[in-house]
């Protein structure tokens, strides 16, 4: 350890000069401080469909000064059409942080199916921060760039570079936004959907929250208990890990789901071509990874690029034949255009950060992180020998966080005791929001009900066309009905079958296993 000390003076990597503390996350809150905002005026939004309007929000940077300076909040709706049946505004996050969720209006009337939908006014928001929100953060639009150093570092001369490399967006992220940075937590996001509620002029709504936008709502819930009409969440942050014990929770999880991706494989190995036991398969993939390490595909996908296109098949499993034909034509046939094809829809995330900027001056601010490097040395290369798949890519997803220019907030504490009702759903082989965070949720919403989903393995349940998932879910959302109370988990649904590959399916005519490819929360 005193060599990494040594190297970090080295490598000039100051871990303690770093502005003054945030605010406390329990600092005063809108609704009581804040002067509700004059009334939307609304508009068709540009390049959605018609009927879903478009508005912003004024709410203030900082609700500890409600008259002090504004921001907007970019907000899109489709109105009830129902008006005898009409429950009022529901809101919509798909989680993140970062996530833009304009969109969702129209994608929740097919979700939820028309003649639910009309009975809500439906409302999509990008939160502070994100997309057409005003300001919509950017530190660095170029950082994902390909073909970027390994993640896995070589030695502590290469680990220290990619330090270095976080260590410079964070300060980016300081030069541009400066105090911003203090305001970014999930209570200024959750105060922002209260101003939302205001500005509607509804004394309730109902929410939807997919990945972390589950923790934003048991923050809103926890803030605003009686503003709470119904509440679902879907693929449930664990409230007891913000922030850095979550992640180092997913690169377990997501050595799992890679570890059964690697054995589906190998079931139709005279279809891939890459083994007859997942560890031959996995010695393929790390043979491809390394292969790109020494000469990047197209000059474009490297080992990390690669990492992330992979990344996606632990998010859905419904993605998995599009990634083993990818990686068999590689290894099998030398060809890269499927393999280049996959990066473009599963892990191009070049030329522009907005995504990432968010995320980190949410995730970086709402909680404490390590701020010297040698915690992070010691407890990156431990998960590493357990779960290489996911451990050093994640550590450097969030390694911007050790230097971040403002302090992290005194972290909100989710207590959802005075809800009235929740319907939560977890699968237990979620990867990215692992098991055990539906489990603690449920324990700290104790009128809520959790629906399981037994071994599917997918991030994101409802809505994609599971009779036992939707049932529940719109049961719910219609009437307030859950399901009958038990010890543990409320409900059990069983998983989506495995996928078949293309041609098998079309031999044995089978039908997809989910209804699209969407997924909350992914990075």
């Amino acid at each position: 350890m005193k060599k990494i000390l040594v190297a970090l003076a080295a490598a000039g990597l100051g871990l303690s000069g770093v502005l003054a503390a945030s605010p406390a996350a329990g600092a005063p809150q809108g609704p009581e401080h804040a002067p509700p905002a004059p009334a939307p005026q609304w508009t068709q939004c540009e390049g959605l469909p018609t009927g879903v309007e478009c508005t912003k929000i004024e709410v203030p940077l900082d609700y500890g000064r409600p008259k002090g300076e504004k921001i907007k909040i970019a907000v899109s709706r489709r109105k009830a059409t129902d008006t005898a049946h009409y429950q009022g505004a529901i809101l919509f996050n798909p989680g993140g942080p970062g996530g833009s969720g304009l969109a969702y209006p129209a994608v929740m009337q097919t979700r939820l199916g028309p003649a639910l939908a009309a009975q809500y006014d439906l409302i999509g928001f990008d939160p502070r921060g994100v997309g057409s929100s005003e300001p919509s953060l950017s530190c660095d639009p170029n950082f994902a760039d390909p073909v970027r150093p390994d993640y896995v570092p070589a030695n502590i001369t290469e680990e220290l570079a990619w330090a270095q490399r976080s260590q410079k967006y964070a300060q980016a992220c300081g030069r541009i936004y400066g105090d911003m940075l203090r305001n970014m937590t999930t209570v200024d996001a959750a105060n922002d959907m209260d101003q939302i509620r205001k500005a509607l002029g509804q004394e309730q709504i109902s929410y939807v929250g997919y990945s972390y936008g589950t923790y934003l709502g048991a923050t809103y819930a926890t803030l605003f208990p009686n503003r709470v009409r119904r509440l679902v969440l879907d693929s449930i942050v664990n409230p007891s890990r913000v922030w850095y014990e979550a992640n180092i929770d997913q690169n377990h999880a997501f050595e799992g789901r890679a570890k059964d991706f690697f054995a589906w494989i190998a079931t139709y190995d005279s279809t891939y071509h890459l083994g007859t036991t997942g560890d031959e398969v996995e010695k393929a993939f790390y043979a491809a990874r390394a292969k790109l390490k020494d000469t990047p595909a197209e000059g474009r996908v490297g080992p990390d690029e690669f990492d992330d296109t992979y990344l996606a098949g632990g998010y859905l499993k419904s993605r998995w034949p599009l990634l083993a034909n990818a990686l068999s034509r590689y290894l099998t046939a030398g060809e890269a255009a499927p393999l280049l094809a996959a990066y473009g829809t599963y892990g191009d995330s070049s030329g522009d950060d907005n995504t990432f900027a968010v995320y980190s001056a949410v995730e970086c601010s709402d909680a404490a992180w390590p701020r010297d490097w040698p915690r992070w040395h010691r407890d990156m290369w431990q998960s590493y020998r357990a779960a290489p798949f996911l451990s050093w890519g994640n550590a450097w997803f969030n390694a911007q966080c050790a230097f971040w220019p403002v302090r992290a907030a005194h972290e909100q504490r989710v207590d959802g005791r005075a809800v009235k009702n929740a319907l939560f759903f977890q699968d237990t082989k979620d990867a990215a929001t692992p098991y055990e965070g539906g489990a603690e949720m449920h324990r700290r919403f104790p009128n809520s009900r959790l629906v399981v989903m037994d071994g599917g393995g997918n991030h994101g349940l409802t809505g994609r066309g599971d009779a036992c998932i939707d049932d529940a879910w719109k049961a719910y959302l219609t009437d307030g009905t859950l399901p009958a109370s038990r010890p543990g988990p409320d409900l059990h649904c069983a998983p989506f079958a495995d996928p078949v590959p293309p041609a098998r399916a079309a031999a044995l005519n089978a039908a997809p296993t989910q209804i699209d490819d969407w997924v909350p929360g992914e990075r």
